[in-house]
């Protein structure tokens, strides 16, 4: 009698009942180490995500074997952490692309769904203050709420030809806005901005500019580097500093905005499915965005859990912003006034 298959499970179909598939894994089966090795994180971090996804990843399903949220974010967390296209991950997990894909792509949603409450501003007084004074402590740069820039992620062509994603280097990809604190902490991520946007484009347009002027510029400001224009509540490097007051400037400020630099560099080794080295992102704009953002959310959680060590620069090609810049002058007066008060009360 002929078993219609449709009803049949694709992992069943690829590699029959004896194979053991990751549906089978328990946490408690493996040492650390190999947590790690394989899938980048150590058990407490993985029972926390567990914890922290699993309603979500339990929702209602028709087959018969749904796959566990432990296993969904195994899968996902092999998948960013090391690189390798959805096939490769499946095949050494054993679980089909498709149900790699489906892992994938339902983590990343969940984790999506949950990025202002790990990616954010602080808003009481005392850890804003607490924000200062740390950045203070890098360099003596004072009233700094973050440190600003934009990097570029390659991503495949999209189906319909866009320009719009392709960079000054005619590769595909997506400039993503971050802010970072004194500890590479993500403050503030935007990672759906077309390639072809300059970094000065993307902060004009993006959300953080509306959200500090309206909302925090009176607190501080950001640090950004010469591809920005000078605001009230972005300091940017002077470009000729004659003074001994400039020089002593630029070199708090370099010194201060080298920060999310080493932060991007730490998102790049950690996370491998951004770097490049193994290929573009194999997915649309929004998914590519979304997966970003995960990995962004993974790296606030992840120094939450004390995986705070600053990561070596790894080879690949997720650079910072990879056009080049002639500096931008500003003509907001009120901006420049700021800066030339700062270099008088704190570097003269």
């Amino acid at each position: 009698m002929a078993v219609p298959i449709a009803v049949l499970d694709c992992d069943l179909l690829l590699y029959g009942r004896g194979h053991r598939t990751l549906d089978r894994f328990k946490l408690e089966d493996v040492t650390d180490e190999y947590l790690v090795s394989t899938y980048g994180f150590p058990r407490q971090f993985i029972c926390y995500l567990v914890d922290l996804l699993g309603a979500t990843l339990s929702r209602p399903t028709q087959r018969s074997r749904a796959i566990s949220p432990e296993t969904q974010i195994l899968a996902a967390l092999g998948f960013y952490t090391s690189g390798s296209f959805q096939t490769r991950m499946g095949d050494a997990m054993g679980i089909s692309q498709a149900s790699m894909s489906r892992c994938v792509a339902n983590v990343t949603e969940a984790l999506v769904e949950r990025a202002s409450q790990f990616i954010h501003f602080p808003k009481d007084e005392a850890t804003v203050q607490t924000l200062k004074d740390d950045f203070y402590a890098l360099a003596g740069m004072p009233g700094v709420l973050g440190v600003v820039d934009c990097t570029h992620v390659a991503i495949k062509a999209p189906n319909a030809e866009d320009l719009s994603y392709v960079n000054r280097k005619g590769l595909h990809s997506l400039n993503c806005l971050m802010v970072c604190d004194s500890r590479g902490v993500l403050l503030s991520a935007e990672t759906h901005w077309p390639g072809s946007l300059p970094d000065c484009t993307v902060l004009e347009q993006a959300a953080l500019t509306s959200q500090f002027e309206t909302e925090l510029h009176k607190d501080g400001w950001l640090l950004g580097d010469s591809s920005f224009l000078l605001r009230t509540w972005l300091l940017t490097p002077l470009h000729i500093p004659e003074t001994p007051a400039e020089y002593r400037y630029n070199m708090a400020h370099s010194a201060t905005h080298n920060v999310i630099e080493r932060t991007f560099r730490t998102i790049r080794s950690r996370f491998r499915c951004l770097d490049g080295s193994k290929g573009t992102l194999q997915y649309s704009p929004e998914k590519s965005s979304h997966i970003i953002l995960a990995c962004c959310v993974l790296h606030n959680i992840s120094l939450q859990h004390g995986l705070d060590v600053w990561s070596a620069p790894a080879t690949g090609h997720m650079e910072q912003s990879e056009e080049e810049y002639e500096q931008m002058e500003s003509v907001d007066s009120e901006a420049c006034r700021v800066r030339q008060e700062l270099l008088l009360t704190h570097f003269s």
